[in-house]
């Protein structure tokens, strides 16, 4: 098909010809993709057929075209249409295709969903977006300042529900803690957004909790984690942090039985912080010896070996790790597939570090509540990403009470003899 270009590269619509190009790229492999789908389903059940021998399931033609917004633009596309003449037996319904790719509801892809909030974020206001996107997709449908705000009021109310959940149906075995600074519109310069991500009993990470406060202030974790008792959280068995003591002090005032792991990550960072740039490499790989040894025994003799190593010319450095010793090897009592887990607090830094922010928001535009609620959507994406820990099977033991040594499991503790 020829196209008429303009001496500036665009094209009668006004974009340019790699946009356009790009545009129809994705709407051929799009349509591709769900004749793809549609004919691997219909293939998939040819073998179900009536008592007169015909098939059950068969093609009917296309749907209705419809645009759709994704990252390449705003595509048209018309997605085939299955007759699926089976019965669920259970509800004495029709059985009905429904697309992965392309669901009937969807109008843009997931993606844009996640855009809004992060330009939010950085200092957009609602009425910046159009142009901002329009740029990006090409179209500014479905993108007004209107829908912008309805979207902010929505993802508002789906963050004060979800901290307003009950939580006595749940379950979280292990917990991570942190206060994560992204600079964004909150109305204090100290405030952080404090993040509370869990185990679950079958081994999945959920989002617990996430609301604005202090990172080092006890009660501003206090409220997070009585507000939580109150929804009826159990106490985890394991709860893991760097050194905020505003954070284990109240911990030890609502989940008192909860042991304490420290994050080895933010310790190794203070105690070489104490130690010159010359002392540095070799004083990390010491510490890596002590969090990768193969049990606590050898981890206790790492440590007793970087005392030794260190303790005369940087006791400060040393009082770090030796003063923390027990929180530090905590995970050590925990299964052996676990310990990558719980040794730091990265499931929260990982997760984070997509939505951190680095640049200046301006004070006062915006709301504290709107960014809270862009920063939970953000979130709450990302989880979809998250994978379990390993051997998930392993975490209901621990929540039964299940004793480990050196990783393993001991199922039959010698008995103490007379």
């Amino acid at each position: 098909m020829l196209t008429v270009v303009n001496e500036d590269g665009t094209t009668p619509s006004g974009s340019s010809l790699l946009d356009e190009v790009v545009r129809e790229g994705a709407r051929r492999m799009l349509a591709a993709a769900l004749e793809a789908e549609v004919n691997a389903y219909i293939a998939e059940l040819a073998d179900e057929r009536d008592d007169k021998g015909r098939r059950l399931v068969v093609r009917n033609g296309y749907h209705q075209p419809r645009k759709v917004t994704t990252a390449a633009g705003v595509v048209e596309v018309k997605a085939p249409r299955v007759n699926d003449k089976r019965v669920d037996e259970a509800t004495g319904e029709r059985k009905r295709f429904s697309s992965a790719i392309l669901p009937p509801w969807c109008r843009k892809s997931p993606k844009i969903s996640e855009v809004l909030p992060l330009l939010y974020l950085h200092g957009l206001s609602s009425g910046d977006f159009v142009p901002a996107l329009e740029q990006f997709l090409g179209s500014s449908a479905g993108l007004s300042a209107a829908t912008v705000t309805r979207l902010t009021t929505q993802w508002q109310s789906d963050h004060a529900a979800f901290m307003d959940r009950d939580l006595a149906e749940v379950d979280y075995v292990y917990v991570w803690a942190d206060g994560i600074h992204l600079n964004v519109r909150l109305e204090e310069a100290k405030a952080c957004v404090l993040v509370l991500i869990g185990v679950r009993a079958d081994g999945s990470k959920e989002l617990v909790a996430l609301k604005d406060g202090y990172r080092e202030s006890g009660e501003s974790w206090a409220d997070l984690l009585r507000d939580c008792s109150r929804r009826g959280m159990r106490a985890p068995v394991l709860a893991v942090g760097d050194g905020a003591l505003g954070f284990w002090k109240a911990l030890a005032e609502v989940f008192p039985d909860t042991r304490e792991q420290r994050c080895w990550v933010h310790k190794t960072a203070n105690v070489l912080d104490a130690m010159p740039k010359s002392a540095q490499p070799a004083a990390k790989k010491a510490i890596q010896d002590i969090y990768n040894a193969e049990d606590r025994d050898h981890a206790e003799a790492a440590i007793k070996t970087f005392a030794q190593l260190y303790g005369a010319k940087f006791p400060k450095a040393v009082k770090k790790i030796t003063d923390d010793q027990d929180q530090l090897l905590a995970f050590y009592d925990f299964p052996a597939e676990h310990w990558i887990h719980l040794r730091t607090t990265n499931p929260i830094e990982s997760t984070f570090s997509t939505v951190r922010l680095r640049t200046k928001v301006t004070r006062g535009a915006g709301s504290r509540g709107a960014a809270l609620a862009m920063v939970f959507k953000l979130v709450e994406s990302a989880q979809q990403r998250w994978r379990a820990v390993n051997a998930p099977h392993l975490v209901a033991l621990v929540r039964a009470g299940a004793r480990f040594e050196r990783g393993q499991l001991v199922e039959r503790p010698e008995a103490v003899a007379a």
